[in-house]
């Protein structure tokens, strides 16, 4: 779009024609009975595949939605201006909802049904906000998905009991074929669909949100309107019916919701004098008379819905198109400013009354195919429900014949007292798409006979009645006589508008359901404000303690339900695992007690290294060498955040909240230990840890079952905790960087070295050792420096037995992590542990020379590694797909090297490769952020690290050196 500007949306229009056309071809097929199908099993453990079919319905919805959707995005090409904004996202969001309505329409699963379904409210959220420096937009936005969410989790729980019912499936066609038995909870899951459908369709009482939608841009408007997000619910109660319109249930909702909705809207329409807002409440009165059709148990009435489900898409998308053409010419929508467009917008205005004439019924178009077969069924089913919905579709379409014509005259017609409205003239292309809906919707009507054959398919698998027609002429009869009723009320409504609009000013019809939805709305805000100002104090303490105390109630109100009891215990295995536990204990009520941060956390590393040891003694060596590591990482990581940390911790009182604290603490670790000594005893069938061994070496070809697990077994999990690592990486750095961060490595080129030292004192016989230093001729340094970077570093920063040490340890650390990568599969190691030790390595190098060290060790961008990692691990697990397995198939490939002997490799180790850099990526990161750029703002803002604490906490036994010692510059007590 950057590109082509707003005639991108032209090549982009046949991204949905191709779905339409795809349809159109299959067209036979579909009407055979024999229509293309597609299963792949996604989750099998929730019974939810990817199952796609095409029938004759999903085929009528998918040429409407792939045609219309086509035509909206053709129109537009010159409806926008040329220099509209965000003309790109707007149409990614438009393509991604005409996606997802096709998903929704063709998908056999109830569960991807949903899923799909959410789809289309976010992007239809998405359309409707396009305008989002507009209040209005903003608001309706927020209207509609917060309506239509609410009922598609109620659709979601009704396909959640229908799956799980006697009888039931997560299967649609199977869901139909044979319905569930009947019962509180069927019908339950009955109701709660359907509250999915009219919430979707704007019926009532959710008819509010889909007049408000109209702040959306106009192609958006007819799109919705017409083919998309509400024609939605339409399909699903056709989807339904033939399994459930016998259901008395159902037919009380559908005649109560559809048949209110569609009088309710034509009565609201008679007062509307935005043609937008007209139009709107329009479709609000249509889709209950489709949804009051589709949702009978008669053949002939679902043949008539059918019919009407396009003769609508199509004249509603010309009428939407039409009033876009009026707006951009006129510069208005208001009926009563508008005066001689039927003569200065001809090609307007003929679109504009065929599709009027379609939609109130008038022949030879599609509309009057369709209601005339409704009213042709309707008269010759006898019992008081179809009798009901006779009377409902008579008064409905009288209401619509009025405010059809009440759009003609105030869009096109000359007003008494109103002078000619001027226009500008508008591009040609503007006028394309409403008149081929248009005339497609008179095309349709003149070969009924043509939508018979198309739609009768599906209307036979309706339980009830006998097939339906579709015909221009059905001779002399009741149902001609109530047309010609409905013309002429309509026609008396129409000339009687000033009365009528009177007393509807005049009379109020029942609550507002717009102004009960605020009002609801803002009762939810003061109500979730009583209850945040309660529960959110801003205090951590309170909040992981409620919590704690929420799962201690939890975890022994299960046990005591479940009668959970302690089994045999073994104290130890050997002597010295109570030496340990010992250890562990103590160091863990240290760490509670302690008032010095540093303190605090190197306690906390020993419970830490306490388990390694307790690992170790288990037979566990992986365990415990992952363990070493990621405490050795920790600890690092706590002492760089804590440079930046007062170093004692806030000195509170003594009081009786502590108490509690330490009650509460004392309660949840005997929770805590109950569960460990419960889980064992209270296990239903055998453990799959049995099965461990002998699966991860025949198909996942390794001994050592960790690994094995890792990258194999449990892969899925591990290339899911990956992105999060990814993701944690970017939120550390984004904490701390308080600039962009950087696009290259600085390294000790890039230090100036003529300001000083990295962390110099302010003693001046420092820094002028290394000026002093400096200013000597002196031999060539190489060979010997024991680091890189050290000498960008104040002198009393550096220790000489460090950077020896780290010259010694840093290559055998990288050979050490090589080795751990390769060796993993089979023996202890793997590609995380290998990540931790090379990022060790990085780690000795960053405290042994600061910041520039850091880049030497490791120039390059740690984003590199971390997309890199991603990609290679997510690229190994697609490759198997490419010979006709599943994602992260595992293989293994023998070959001979000579004198290096056989060579065992596993495909696995490609994806442990991923993960070794995603770590390696993350600890570098991490240095980065939380050591060279808390660096780098310490030396901006003139200081070194804080060495004593800011706080002034009272000298207690607890800690050796409090403040006051500290600047008294005294030692330790």
């Amino acid at each position: 779009m950057r590109r082509f500007g707003r005639k991108g949306f032209l090549p982009l229009a046949l991204v949905p024609g191709s779905a339409a056309v795809w349809a159109v071809v299959n067209t036979g097929a579909v009407v055979d009975g024999r229509g293309p199908t597609l299963d792949v099993s996604w989750i099998p453990a929730l019974d939810m595949s990817l199952s796609f079919r095409l029938d004759v319905l999903s085929w009528l919805m998918v040429i409407l939605v792939g045609g219309v959707g086509a035509i909206v995005l053709g129109y537009c090409a010159w409806y926008f201006a040329s220099g509209a904004k965000f003309l790109g996202r707007f149409a990614g969001v438009f393509v991604a909802f005409a996606g997802a309505m096709l998903g929704l329409v063709t998908t056999d699963n109830t569960l991807v049904l949903y899923v799909f379904w959410e789809l289309t409210t976010v992007f239809s959220y998405l359309l409707i906000g396009h305008y989002f420096d507009r209040k209005g937009a903003r608001r309706a936005a927020m209207q509609a998905i917060i309506v239509t969410t609410l009922g598609g989790l109620a659709m979601l729980f009704g396909f959640l009991i229908l799956g799980e019912a006697e009888g039931g499936s997560y299967t649609i066609s199977e869901l139909i074929a044979a319905p569930p038995a009947g019962g509180g909870l069927v019908t339950a899951a009955i109701v709660l669909v359907l509250v999915g459908a009219i919430s979707k369709s704007a019926l009532v009482p959710f008819h509010f949100w889909l007049p408000g939608a109209m702040a959306a841009p106009t192609p958006v408007s007819a799109y919705l309107h017409a083919a998309a997000m509400v024609k939605a619910g339409v399909y699903l109660v056709a989807r339904f019916a033939p399994g459930f319109a016998e259901t008395p249930v159902w037919q009380w909702m559908i005649l109560l919701t559809g048949g209110a909705t569609m009088i309710l809207g034509g009565y609201r329409a008679l007062r509307q004098h935005d043609l937008k807002l007209l139009l709107a409440f329009g479709t609000v009165s249509q889709l209950g008379f489709l949804i009051l059709l589709v949702g009978q148990a008669d053949r002939a009435v679902a043949l008539a819905g059918l019919a009407l489900i396009g003769a609508h898409a199509m004249f509603k998308a010309a009428l939407f198109l039409t009033v876009g053409v009026i707006d951009a010419a006129a510069g208005t929508r208001d009926l009563r400013q508008l005066s001689g467009l039927a003569k200065h917008l001809p090609w307007a205005t003929v679109p504009g009354v065929l599709a009027a004439f379609s939609m109130v019924g008038l022949p030879p178009f599609a509309g009057y195919v369709g209601k005339e077969a409704a009213l042709e069924a309707l008269v010759h089913l006898d019992d008081p429900m179809s009798v009901a919905v006779l009377v409902v579709v008579v008064i409905g379409s009288i209401l619509t014949f009025a405010y059809g014509m009440r759009f003609l005259w105030g869009a096109f017609a000359r007003k008494k007292g109103v002078p000619d409205t001027s226009v500008d003239k508008e591009a040609t292309g503007l006028y394309v798409a409403p008149n081929v809906l248009a005339f497609a919707g008179l095309f349709a009507g003149l070969f009924p006979v043509a939508g018979e054959t198309l739609l009768a398919p599906y209307a036979d698998t309706y339980p009830q009645g006998e097939p339906g027609h579709l015909t221009l002429w059905g001779g002399f009869g009741i149902p001609l006589l109530l047309t010609g009723v409905i013309i002429v009320a309509g026609l008396l409504l129409m000339l009687g508008r000033t009365a009528i609009e009177r007393a509807q000013e005049l009379v109020s019809v029942g609550p507002d359901a717009d102004r009960t939805y605020r009002g609801t709305m803002r009762r939810l805000d003061s109500i979730s404000v009583a209850v945040t100002s309660i529960t959110q104090r801003g205090s951590l303490p309170v909040y992981l303690g409620l919590i704690l105390l929420t799962t201690v109630v939890m975890i022994w109100t299960s046990a005591y339900a479940g009668g959970l009891r302690i089994g045999a215990l073994k104290p130890w295995d050997y002597p010295v695992q109570a030496g340990v536990a010992v250890v562990i204990a103590v160091a863990a009520f240290l760490t509670a007690r302690a008032r010095r941060r540093l303190k605090a956390v190197v306690l906390l590393g020993i419970t830490g290294y306490g388990v390694v040891l307790l690992f170790a003694l288990q037979g566990a060596p992986d365990l415990a060498l992952t363990q070493a590591l990621v405490e050795t990482i920790t600890l690092v990581v706590f002492i760089l955040v804590l440079r930046r940390l007062p170093a004692y911790f806030s000195n509170r009182p003594l009081k009786a909240s502590r108490w509690w604290r330490a009650i509460l603490a004392t309660i949840v670790g005997v929770t805590v230990t109950f569960v460990a000594l419960v889980i064992p005893n209270a296990r239903v069938t055998d453990t799959i840890a049995e099965l461990f061994p002998e699966e991860a070496y025949n198909f996942g070809y390794g001994r050592n079952i960790v690994n094995v697990t890792l990258v194999d077994i449990r892969a899925w999990d591990t290339m899911g905790e990956i992105s999060v690592l990814l993701v944690a990486a970017t939120g550390v750095a984004s904490l701390v960087f308080l600039r962009a961060r950087a696009g290259r490595v600085e390294r000790i080129r890039d230090h100036d070295m003529d300001r000083g030292s990295v962390w110099a004192s302010d003693s001046p016989g420092d820094d002028a050792l290394v000026r002093r230093s400096r200013t000597q001729p002196v031999r060539s340094t190489r060979n010997r420096r024991w680091i890189s970077a050290g000498v960008a570093l104040a002198p009393h920063r550096r220790s000489v037995i460090f950077e020896v040490a780290t010259r010694l340890i840093f290559h055998t650390m990288l050979v050490f992590a090589v080795y751990l990568l390769f060796a993993g599969h089979n023996s202890p190691g793997g590609g995380f542990v290998a990540g931790l030790v090379a990022g060790i390595a990085l780690t000795v190098r960053y405290l042994a020379g600061g910041r520039y060290e850091l880049g030497e060790a490791a120039p390059v961008l740690p984003g590199l590694l971390l997309g890199s990692g991603l990609f290679l691990s997510a690229g190994a697990g697609a490759v198997p797909l490419a010979f006709g397995g599943v994602v992260l198939q595992s293989a293994v490939i023998d070959f001979h090297l000579g004198y290096l002997g056989d060579v065992h490799l596993v495909t696995t180790l490609f994806f442990d490769i991923g993960v070794f850099l995603v770590v390696v990526g993350l600890m570098l990161d991490i240095l980065r952020s939380l050591g060279a750029e808390v660096d780098r703002q310490g030396e901006a803002e003139g200081r070194a690290a804080p060495d004593v604490a800011h706080d002034s906490p009272r000298s207690t036994a607890d800690d050796a050196q409090p403040l006051e010692d500290a600047l008294a510059g005294g030692g330790p007590r």
